[in-house]
């Protein structure tokens, strides 16, 4: 079950269906969608997206999802889930163009790879980045990541892969 987390300005907690519409809002926006997965869809695959977090991703407990929440007003979307790409843990974060350039991209990305250190136990946390995509890249530089690889993508554009890793702890000796 996805926990509830928090930081100084955000709540990240579950999705209720009450969120689809803000959901759908967020996805929708060119400025947000042209950066997620393979840029926009129509809204109805939108809504069929939302649906499958209960149905699938919450229902089969798949990886972690959340509503991203600032004063009680949804403001965006985050993950961390396995992936390919990477054969690790990639995060997936977006914000509604109105809370740009406030911080909380970095704060969201912290409490992300913070999860995924801190509770899931990984050594490495990974993020896609389209490479025209300046603002992501540099708050995910800003907060340790380092560029790994490039990949060609068919339609003639870059992905960047990026990893923060961290040293495993060692085990206590009783």
């Amino acid at each position: 079950m996805t926990p509830t987390l928090r930081t100084d300005r955000l709540l990240l907690d579950q999705y209720v269906p009450a969120d689809q519409e803000d959901f759908v809002t967020l996805f929708q926006d060119r400025r947000v969608s042209q950066w997620m997965g393979d840029g926009p869809a129509t809204e109805a695959e939108d809504r069929a997206l939302f649906g499958r977090i209960f149905t699938k991703v919450y229902a089969q407990d798949l990886f972690d999802v959340w509503a991203v929440r600032r004063n009680g007003l949804y403001i965006g979307h985050a993950e961390i889930k396995p992936t390919d790409v990477t054969q690790g843990y990639e995060i997936i974060y977006a914000l509604t163009p109105d809370v740009w350039g406030a911080g909380l991209g970095r704060e969201l990305a912290e409490a992300i790879v913070a999860y995924g250190f801190d509770t899931l136990g990984l050594t490495e946390v990974h993020a896609t980045v389209v490479e025209s995509n300046g603002a992501s890249l540099t708050v995910l530089s800003r907060i340790g990541f380092e560029h790994v690889r490039d990949i060609a993508e068919g339609d003639g554009s870059t992905t960047r892969v990026l990893t923060q890793s961290r040293a495993m702890q060692p085990t206590r000796q009783e």
